[in-house]
């Protein structure tokens, strides 16, 4: 009897769940804030959410290193966004398992919202989208399947490891000449260098980490007096002493 091999044929990897999750989450956001800033006027989801370095350093606004990933400009932003996440994400997660995948995708862009904060804390300028976490998708998909071919403007073949190594030099030049440019080459450049650590098993250095030990109980420490002297100023007859 004769058989025949069954082929599937798909345009791109398949959808992972958190791959999807995010893709969702971040079209969502996209329909929440666009649309109405542009229909209404309403800046007022990009003030808060957008990130602003200015804000966070002086007015704790904290969550922006973490919200602005979901805010994007405009069509084309979001789409470049979500193709690249489509593009690389599934792999990885197939690979890492969903869980370490979201943590890998908010360290790389949670992390060059961070950065982008330390190098300008008084800065105005507002940062979003996530293509802090997509360089550091990239990066580390140069790193785990080096050898697979990536098809620039779709017709270009070329190894994903020589592809990642061009997108970096590509952002380190572009990083010379970001005024004006409205993009942040330094978060794309600080996403790729967090996941290169991250993914090289990078640690503190002994001495940092003691004196960052050493730091966090003292802190503590000083937590817990201040507790106990708040509460030893309460006349309470029903508390035990001991």
């Amino acid at each position: 009897m004769v058989r025949y091999r069954e082929y599937s044929i798909s345009f791109g990897p398949p959808l992972t769940p958190k791959v999807k999750g995010l893709i969702i989450a971040t079209a969502v956001a996209f329909v929440l804030t666009y649309f109405p800033a542009r229909i209404a006027h309403w800046g007022y989801p990009y003030f808060f959410f957008g990130l602003r370095p200015y804000l966070v350093t002086h007015d704790l606004f904290l969550w922006q290193p973490f919200t602005y990933l979901f805010l994007h400009a405009g069509f084309f932003h979001i789409i470049f966004n979500l193709f690249v996440l489509w593009m690389f994400g599934p792999d990885l997660e197939s690979l890492w398992g969903g869980k370490q995948f979201l943590f890998y995708y908010f360290l790389t862009g949670v992390g060059a919202g961070v950065v982008d904060v330390l190098l300008g804390p008084h800065s105005i300028v507002m940062t979003i989208g996530c293509s802090g976490a997509l360089f550091g998708l990239m990066l580390a998909y140069g790193l785990l399947f080096p050898e697979r071919p990536i098809y620039m403007y779709f017709f270009i073949p070329i190894k994903a490891k020589w592809f990642v190594a061009l997108m970096g030099v590509i952002e380190f030049v572009s990083l010379f000449g970001q005024a004006g440019t409205g993009v942040s080459y330094i978060a794309h450049l600080s996403g790729m260098l967090i996941g290169y650590l991250y993914l090289r098993g990078f640690r503190l250095p002994s001495g940092l980490r003691r004196n960052y030990e050493d730091w966090r109980r003292a802190r503590l420490r000083k937590q817990f007096e201040v507790y106990m002297r708040k509460h030893e100023k309460k006349d309470d007859p029903d508390r035990w002493i001991n």
